[in-house]
This record gives C-alpha cells, sequence and structure tokens, in this order.
C-alpha cells in the first residue's frame, strides 16, 4: 500500500487527483474478493472521472461480490516525478495498492493522443510494456472506441474489448475465475478469452505485408482461430446496467454534473464520424427510466445540473416531453437540464424555451462545414436557412453567447469551402442584429472553433489522406484574414496533433515500436499542448525507419486491406465505399429512421431488424 504523507501532497498542483475517498466511490475488504480489476483512464483525474463510462464498468463490476474495481489515472509531471524519485509506484486510488497487484489492469481509450499515457502509467506501474514481456502481471486489456483500430497498441495489449464492456466483462470474469482455479498457463487464458464474442488476442495473429508495405493478410497462428471479431452491443438499454450511484470528485472536472444516457448509436450517417458506425444500431432508454435514474441520481449525488448525453440529443424521440418532465419536477429544487451539441435541424424553440426557465446554459451549435456543398458531402443534412432560423430563436429568447463547430481538411473540400466558413459567422452576427433590441441581449459573442479532419476507421472517408500540415496551415491563415469582426472569436485546433491523431488512427502494428521510443524521448500527455514534442515525435519515427505520412496523408485504394478490416462493426465495407462515392458527388444519404439504407446493422442483431424500425 502506498502511504502519502502531507509533504508529498503539499508538493504538486492538485493533490485532490491521488488521494480517492470521495462521496459514493465503493470499498471493499480486497481480501475477501476473487478478482481485483484496475479501471485506468489515460489521461489526469478531471478528465477521466468526466467520461461516463467509466462511471458505468466501475459500479457494474462493483455489483459483483467477487470483484473489487478500482481507479487509476495518468499523474501530473509534478506528481510523477514524485513517484520516480521515491520509487512509489503507480497505485489505485481507493486502497492504494500498486496496480502490479491487480489482476487486470484495463485501459479505455478516448483519444490516440493518449497512448504514450498508456506506456507511462505502465512503466510506473512496474508492468511490462509488452505482452509477451509478461509472466505473473496482471493482464492489460483495451477498450474504448480507438480500440476498433487495435492495432498501434497490439503487441502492448494481452487483449481487446471490442463493443461495449457491460456486455464483455462479466463473461470474461468468469472465465479468468475457472482459468485462476485450474492454474493453467496465461497463454491458455488468452487462447480462452480469445474464444468469447467480442474479445480480440492480438498474439495470437501475425501480419504479411506487400512489398510496397501495404497490408497482405492477417494470419491467425492456429487454424482454430477466428479470422473475424465481431462487436458486442448491448440490445435493451432499459434492462442493461447503469449506476444509480456515481463517484462525485473532491475537486473540480471537466463535467461535473450527473450525466444522464438517453440512447446510444446515430442514424444521421455523417460520413466522418465514426462514432455515428461503430455505436449503430441505435437503442433509447424510456422516458420513465431516465425520470426514475435521475431522480435517484439526484438525490445520491446532490448535483444542481443533469446533461442529457448522446451523439445526437435531439433525435431522442421523446426528447421535449423528457426535458419538460425533468424541468417540472426539479423546478423548486433549482436542478437545471442541459444539452450537449445541438444539431441545428433538430433545434426546438419550445425545447430551449423549456430549459431557459431554470438556467440559462451555453448553446453550442455544429454546422461542421460553411457551404451547402461541403454540408452535403459529408452527409450533415442541414442547411445555411436552419442555422439562421435556429440561431434567431436564440436571440430573441435572450442567448448572446453562440458557439460554431467546423471541421477544415474535408474530403473534396476548396478554398470557397473554407471562405463559406466565415460568411456563415458574419450571418449570424447579422442575425443578431435583426432582432429587435428589446428581444435581445447586450453583448454578443459568437466563438468560431475548427477542428482538422481526421480519417477514421470505419468511416466512409477512412480512404481518405488527410491534408498535409502545410495545406491546413493555409486554411487557418486564411480564415484569419477574414474574420476580423469584434464580435466573432476564431480558435483552431494545432495541426501537429492532428497530424499525429491520424498517424494512430490509421496505423498498423509496426507503430508499436515508434510509440514507445516517442515515450522514451519523453513523449506523454501528447493531447496537452504543453506537453507535446512534435519535434521528438518525428525522431521517434526517422529512428523507427518508419514514415508518418504513410499512414496519415496518403490516399488509400477502396481495394486495400486495412489494418482494421478483421473486425466486424456491422456497418459493411460495401455500404462505406458506396457513401465515398456519394460523398464524390455531395449525394445526401437520409436518415435512417425514415427507413433502411442498408448499413448492414441488421446482421448483427436477432430477428433482423434494427430495434426502433
Amino acid at each position: 500500500m502506498v502511504i502519502l504523507n502531507e509533504e508529498i501532497l503539499n508538493s504538486v498542483q492538485k493533490p485532490a487527483r491521488y488521494v480517492g475517498n470521495e462521496v459514493n466511490c465503493v470499498k471493499k475488504d480486497k481480501n475477501s474478493v476473487k478478482i481485483r480489476f484496475a479501471f485506468c483512464f489515460p489521461d489526469v483525474y478531471e478528465v477521466g472521472m468526466s467520461h461516463l463510462g467509466l462511471k458505468i464498468i466501475y459500479h457494474m463490476l462493483n455489483e459483483r461480490e467477487d470483484c473489487y474495481c478500482e481507479r487509476a489515472f495518468a499523474p501530473w509531471s509534478d506528481m510523477e516525478n514524485i513517484m520516480r524519485e521515491k520509487n512509489i509506484p503507480l497505485y489505485a486510488l481507493e486502497t492504494k495498492d500498486p496496480l502490479s497487484e491487480f489482476d487486470f489492469v484495463g485501459f479505455t481509450l478516448q483519444y490516440e493522443m493518449s497512448y504514450t499515457n498508456v506506456i507511462n502509467m505502465l512503466d510506473l506501474a512496474g508492468i511490462p510494456l509488452l505482452s509477451e514481456q509478461r509472466n505473473n502481471h496482471p493482464f492489460v486489456v483495451f477498450g474504448g472506441p480507438c480500440a476498433y483500430n487495435p492495432e498501434p497498441l497490439a503487441d502492448i495489449a494481452d487483449f481487446f474489448i471490442l463493443g461495449e464492456a457491460e456486455e464483455v466483462l462479466n463473461e470474461v470474469l468468469d472465465l479468468y475465475l475457472v482459468w485462476k482455479e485450474s492454474k493453467a498457463s496465461r497463454k491458455e487464458f488468452l487462447e480462452k478469452v480469445s474464444e468469447i464474442e467480442g474479445v480480440y488476442v492480438p498474439s495470437l495473429y501475425y501480419i504479411e505485408y506487400n512489398d510496397d508495405g501495404t497490408i497482405k493478410q492477417m494470419v491467425p497462428k492456429k487454424s482454430n482461430y477466428k479470422t473475424k471479431i465481431t462487436k458486442r452491443i448491448v440490445r435493451d438499454l432499459d434492462k442493461s446496467y447503469y449506476p444509480e450511484k456515481m463517484i462525485v470528485p473532491v475537486t473540480e472536472v471537466v463535467h461535473d454534473r450527473i450525466m444522464l444516457e438517453t440512447f446510444r448509436g446515430c442514424t444521421r450517417g455523417c460520413r466522418f464520424c465514426q462514432a455515428g458506425m461503430i455505436y449503430r444500431p441505435i437503442r433509447e432508454r424510456s422516458t420513465s427510466k431516465l425520470v426514475d435514474l435521475a431522480d435517484r441520481l439526484v438525490k445520491s449525488t446532490g448535483y444542481d445540473e443533469i446533461s442529457l448525453t448522446s451523439l445526437s440529443i435531439c433525435d431522442y424521440s421523446d426528447i421535449e416531453n423528457l426535458v419538460k418532465t425533468l424541468i417540472e419536477k426539479y423546478r423548486e429544487s433549482n436542478v437545471g437540464i442541459s444539452l450537449p451539441s445541438l444539431r441545428i435541424d433538430s433545434f426546438s424553440v419550445n425545447l430551449i424555451n423549456e430549459i431557459q426557465k431554470v438556467r440559462k446554459t451555453g448553446l453550442t451549435f455544429a454546422p461542421e462545414a460553411g457551404t451547402q456543398k461541403m454540408r452535403d458531402v459529408i452527409n450533415k443534412g442541414v442547411t445555411e436557412e436552419d442555422l439562421i432560423k435556429s440561431v434567431r430563436s436564440a436571440f430573441e429568447l435572450g442567448w448572446n453567447n453562440i458557439k460554431l463547430y467546423f471541421m477544415i481538411g474535408l474530403p473534396f473540400e476548396t478554398n470557397e469551402d473554407i471562405e463559406g466558413i466565415a460568411e456563415l459567422a458574419y450571418k449570424v452576427v447579422d442575425e443578431y442584429f435583426n432582432v429587435p433590441k428589446e428581444k435581445r441581449q447586450k453583448g454578443l459573442n459568437v466563438t468560431v472553433s475548427t477542428s482538422s479532419f481526421v480519417p477514421k476507421p470505419f468511416t466512409p472517408f477512412q480512404w481518405f489522406g488527410q491534408n498535409t500540415m502545410e495545406q491546413l496551415y493555409e486554411k487557418q491563415r486564411l480564415l484569419k484574414e477574414k474574420i476580423k469582426s469584434k464580435f466573432i472569436t476564431y480558435n483552431w485546433h494545432e495541426t501537429p496533433i492532428s497530424f499525429l491523431e491520424a498517424v494512430f488512427a490509421r496505423g498498423d502494428r509496426r507503430l508499436t515500436k515508434v510509440l514507445i521510443r516517442a515515450w522514451e524521448l519523453g513523449c506523454k500527455f501528447d493531447g496537452w499542448q504543453e506537453h507535446f514534442k512534435f519535434n521528438k515525435w518525428m525522431q521517434a519515427f526517422e529512428e523507427c525507419n518508419i514514415d508518418p505520412h504513410f499512414y496519415a496523408t496518403r490516399h488509400r485504394d477502396l481495394d486495400e486491406v486495412l489494418p482494421w478490416d478483421f473486425i466486424d462493426v456491422g456497418v459493411s465495407k460495401s455500404y462505406l465505399i458506396n457513401e465515398y462515392k456519394k460523398a464524390e458527388k455531395a449525394i445526401l444519404t437520409h436518415d435512417c429512421r425514415l427507413g433502411c439504407t442498408g448499413c448492414g446493422i441488421t446482421k448483427l442483431l436477432k430477428g433482423g431488424k434494427c430495434f426502433n424500425e
């Protein structure tokens, strides 16, 4: 057990990150359980404790009497320096025991730029970095959206969970108990766990390459190993596990509120959006279930804000009734309701009017592109008229702070499309002044944010090479020139970080050595601008004789074998190819709530139909 004294805690910026003992954290007798599971988030406490998936899995595993799930986060550099100086191993918050004493060390992969933190946390824990080097060590398991291209971490992972972990983890732990009793070898456990649907064990396969460096095929080392890994899905959200208590952090975190998951999946089919493809099919929680969960969570946490979460919140089929019910229920106790980024076409005047009765929250819209041509290319399915109508309604109801999110570097984009972003922002400003003075609040601020497009696996744009950094810089420069209004603030995402994100999003297992070398050179917290060391990354690629442009900026042929082709997410490759070709012609595909678009997801479902058909 690690002892944290006052000298250590007084030496770091935010000691609350490292002490645990929060409201609703789980306390068990570690000696009375058969399985110890460390849920690791490869970023700081404030970011990790804002992640809903962590809270679901943490409380779900702790419902098992035979399991104790604890948490670990990446220590900030000040704490890490002390830990290395004093030989303090990375520990779990609940018991302060080193991670090396656990049975499983599980990482959620939410962002490619957290991979060096995974390496750093394993090293701090004294766990060998490579799977082949582990003997009597914990099993290292990865899940989350980035696991849908597991290959850059293939030599590090013992196994991956593909899909929704609530469906898989209990089967894995049940198998572990049997294996532990049998005293069989570590490899025998990995062979057995690979038989569970949704589990991928990289060490059971090797990769053959073509002369040009592309992949020829992935080959199982034994004939009985499966050649296709199919994701797992929760079929009925009303019956699936959702915590009635959530840990309340003792320090401020990014999303410090109740998160109420309304539904999973998305029917819109935006061609850049990985989440919209990998989380299919759509599954909703009922309004009655959500209201009941909200009541239990308000009582158990004391929070005064409920955030309704999903990929596209206004697409929830009973959204107005849900919002009105919650607002009426908590009107006297002043519990506010907030919605994440809104689709412009789903924006409801009545809905926003209900929300602002309790508390005005910020409004964020995501047009994604500045021209109609580009919105059709990406299949956004919204118009300029939709946006102007929505912001006018907001201004008339007293909002004066609007955020607009866009992407640059999208497939088939021109400079005219970039200029369209600035023009659209100016039209939003004009609409503010079109509203009578007596109806609007003073002090308009429109924030325009652009991120650089990153091609992601299992999207129609997975074959499209990312713009070079020079091209992206030029597009950012063009926007800076075009946006001169005192009412508009322009923010942008740094392109070197987006470049590396694309490398690892579309990479293969040859990148593991680059990842480890970059970490050896001091790379970590790569998603944090103040820690990002691009020159060290380029040194690592050079030393490992790997060209990062081969992964990030290279256009790929539609018949090329992709590193993730052995994974079945339910959306067929032929559908993605067809969507790519439609994007070239700026042809829209309708929302699949209006009728099946033939993505292929039905083959994963019993009965052959999507849940909401």
